[in-house]
């Protein structure tokens, strides 16, 4: 066991790293470059079980109070939203990022994420679409940077026919002054080289 410790730090050391605590947990997020002359602290919460818990239940109470639903966007961010649904329990919705026939009469937008740096289609499928028709909502994401996948968000919300009462996420990034009036539980400064 110790080799594999020795090993594990070895391998950090290779890369930058920026050091953050989010909800009680610290976490070294590894720096990588998104454009030339840009690096962003990376925050992948994908089988990060104690850190999805832990930052679901401090989001949980900061939500407003009269949310019915959680939405959010494939990929990262569906084990936050499950995590908040069950310490809300509110319900939540994904948006997928591929269709599906079975999905329907979809609701699509387009977003350019910082991390895939290409469009990408949010598709919100029939079903979830008539569930949340006339319904108060709360965005999730698991970091907010451009806002980009919030817009498009936001935008299938609007063709849905619902109230946007709330826009969450673990962290937001870059310009602090944009993200004021989200529910987050830190902010992530974009590196320069």
């Amino acid at each position: 066991m110790a080799g594999l410790s020795s090993y594990k730090i070895a391998i950090m050391t290779e890369h930058e790293y920026y050091t953050i605590n989010i909800a009680g947990i610290e976490r070294h997020l590894r720096k990588m470059e998104v454009a030339p002359g840009v690096k962003i602290a990376v925050l992948n919460i994908l089988g990060d079980t104690e850190l999805v818990q832990a930052a679901a239940r401090t989001l949980a109470p900061k939500l407003p109070k009269d949310a019915q639903y959680i939405v959010t966007a494939e990929a990262k961010s569906i084990p936050l939203a499950y995590a908040l649904s069950l310490e809300s329990g509110l319900p939540y919705i994904v948006l997928r990022k591929s269709w599906k026939p079975y999905m329907g009469d979809v609701l699509t937008a387009e977003t350019l994420s910082i991390t895939t740096n290409k469009p990408q289609t949010l598709f919100l499928d029939e079903k979830d679409r008539f569930e949340i028709r006339g319904k108060k909502v709360v965005l999730l994401d698991d970091v907010i940077s451009t806002g980009s996948t919030l817009q498009g968000m936001r935008l299938i919300m609007q063709k849905a026919e619902t109230e946007v009462v709330g826009e969450a996420a673990i962290l937001t990034e870059g310009d602090r002054a944009t993200w004021q009036n989200i529910i987050s539980l830190g902010h992530l400064p974009v590196f320069g080289i």
